[in-house]
């Protein structure tokens, strides 16, 4: 397959046919350009606060649930393109009042042949905990795809090995992240890349960049996007598939082979996936005194 990870800047939107006019560009330049998985950014989708005003969207309350109120039309909108270009797509994310006593964190997750589900971030960030007041989902799921087995670690999630590790069975783990400075970034590719390892799986990281002034939530965004497998046998000795520039719009593609990840799993120079369970045994400290 050839995967798509968005470097997406956040607009005012006037209109509704604004955003589909945005969305079509983009889904049809990833498709045009050979892309079967498109993947955008974590609450890429707070850009439709703006369709209600600059009071609403300069409110992060008002825009949590103005968001949150759209979202079946975003879907709507999401499953025309998917199978207008025969792409399968992870939507941008956005906080939606599901059946928790909190607001989550969600992204879609679409098919061409019309079939849709999603995944709620599991762990929530500092600012999502105050102010935004955002708690965690359903748990994680594995969806099986015409493309191979697909997982998603929103952003944080990401920077937790137990969490990649429940989706060990994946061959892409898609990670849609919003990161207001470098060391946010860094912190998720990192996160990104260890995963790679760890699980000898690809991953794809997909960032907003710039700058939205109109918003109290997400006014400043650093990042770009990413592919990376495991440093090992059939992948680059860097672990970078792809990766584009630092705040430039638009997308990162690179081809991965199911077949490559298989040979990693078996064939590997190290076999970090195999062996992970030999950590119970070993993950423990004898306390040494070497002092007077």
């Amino acid at each position: 397959m050839k995967i798509a990870t968005a470097a997406y800047p956040l607009d005012w939107l006037d209109s509704w046919a604004q955003f589909e006019d945005k969305l079509a560009s983009w889904v049809g330049d990833a498709a045009g350009q050979g892309a079967d998985l498109l993947v955008f950014p974590e609450y890429a989708a707070m850009e439709l606060s703006t369709l209600d005003g600059a009071e609403v969207a300069g409110d992060l309350q008002k825009s949590i649930s103005a968001v949150s109120e759209r979202m079946e039309e975003v879907a709507s909108l999401h499953q025309k393109l998917a199978a207008e270009y025969k792409v399968h797509i992870l939507g941008a994310s956005a906080p939606v009042h599901a059946d928790y006593a909190l607001p989550v964190n969600r992204a879609e997750f679409y098919c061409p042949c019309g079939a849709r589900d999603h995944q709620d971030k599991q762990i929530m960030t500092m600012f999502e905990r105050d102010p935004w007041r955002i708690g965690a989902g359903g748990p994680l799921k594995l969806f099986d795809t015409a493309l191979g087995k697909i997982g998603v670690l929103i952003c944080y999630d990401s920077e937790f090995p137990l969490l990649g590790r429940a989706l060990q069975e994946a061959d892409v783990i898609l990670m849609p992240s919003c990161t207001e400075a470098l060391a946010g970034y860094w912190r998720v590719r990192i996160g990104a890349m260890s995963r790679a390892l760890e699980t000898q799986c690809v991953t794809a990281q997909a960032s907003i960049v710039g700058t939205a002034p109109w918003s109290t939530s997400v006014e400043e965004n650093t990042g770009m996007g990413g592919i990376f497998g495991p440093p090992d046998t059939g992948f680059p000795a860097t672990g970078v598939l792809a990766e584009g520039v630092l705040n430039q719009p638009g997308w990162t593609l690179a081809e991965v082979d199911l077949e490559s990840i298989a040979h990693v799993r078996a064939k590997g120079v190290v076999r970090n996936r195999s062996h992970w369970d030999e950590q119970d045994l070993r993950a423990k400290t004898d306390r040494i005194r070497l002092k007077p």
